[in-house]
């Protein structure tokens, strides 16, 4: 067997062998139980409408809007402040992170790819191995190497996904839960019908005036936008996956313009909330607090409208 160490990645050296093997329901309102709306009554939809965590969100809401005393337009931006920064803040930290180490490590991963690949050229000239198994050993010892660094610094990259499993329930549950309060069926169906203001009076009815779901259109937008300055070079997968985004985001307005206001009011809210936690994690002092592994700038704010100023205004 072929032994390769690892320098400098612990406190005590360590050596990699390369293994050569043969191969409650809210007690505010009441709706019919299992009948979420006239035009779906069954199926799939009908039942993750009537789950659990959607009830959850449902008594939520309503219980910031009665501890409030609050208009329904205003406790419903309220909730989403308050929920995505008790939760999907936190996570967005953690996210950044985790993304901070996995980018620390690079350097040293090309440099142990490097001297992997030598000394699995000399054990194949050594064992008359075919290019094919070459190329087999050299990936799999590399995965196990790239493994036990991630261990090492705590900082597998399936951990930065955890904000995405959380977020996009939380989501749904929630959007579920004002489309429910928002139906005949609700008890608060008339309260959430004089909840609104300014050009969305009636919150149980689609934006007439296609303000909002504009509004939301333009903001996810520019969160893709903003998002898009961090890559220099981007990838052809990751030029793919950043124009679906904001062929998404375009796809999202007319949704939003078939949905009760509330909704649409949420969504705008919460692409907000999301926009201003990620400029604030952006900031130096954050950066400090969270003890980032890579280099960050002293002046974000300045870089970021510096990029987005060179790449419009051509």
């Amino acid at each position: 067997e072929l032994i390769i160490c690892i320098k400098d990645t612990c406190p005590q050296p360590q050596t990699v062998r390369l293994q050569t093997p043969p191969w409650p329901r809210p007690k505010s309102f009441r709706r019919t139980p299992g009948k979420v709306f006239s035009d779906a009554a069954g199926g799939w939809y009908s039942s993750l409408a009537d789950s659990t965590p959607v009830h959850l969100c449902e008594q939520l809401l309503v219980s910031v809007q009665e501890a409030s005393g609050l208009p329904w337009w205003f406790s419903i931006c309220v909730a989403t402040l308050s929920v995505r920064t008790l939760v999907t803040l936190p996570l967005a930290a953690y996210q950044l992170v985790v993304i901070s180490k996995v980018e620390a490590l690079q350097a040293e991963i090309s440099e142990l790819a490097k001297r992997l690949r030598y000394e699995v050229s000399v054990t194949a000239r050594e064992r008359s191995w075919t290019e094919r198994e070459s190329r087999f050993q050299f990936k799999k010892n590399l995965r196990r190497i790239v493994s036990q660094l991630y261990v090492r610094d705590n900082c597998h990259p399936f951990k930065a996904s955890l904000l995405v499993w959380v977020q996009l329930p939380l989501w749904i549950s929630l959007s579920l839960a004002l489309r429910n309060l928002s139906l005949d069926q609700s008890d608060l169906q008339g309260a959430l019908a004089a909840g609104g203001a300014l050009w969305f009076p009636d919150l149980t009815i689609p934006d007439s005036t296609l303000i909002l779901p504009v509004c939301l259109g333009l903001a996810n937008l520019l969160i893709v936008e903003v998002f898009s300055l961090q890559r220099v070079a981007a990838s052809r997968t990751q030029r793919l996956a950043l124009n679906t985004v904001r062929g998404f985001s375009l796809l999202m307005i007319p949704i939003a313009a078939t949905v009760p206001s509330s909704m649409a009011l949420y969504w705008f809210a919460s692409s907000l909330v999301g926009f201003s936690h990620n400029l604030l994690l952006r900031s130096p002092s954050i950066c400090r607090l969270l003890q980032l592994s890579t280099p960050h700038s002293t002046s974000p704010y300045r870089d970021l409208l510096t990029a987005f100023f060179a790449k419009y205004r051509k």
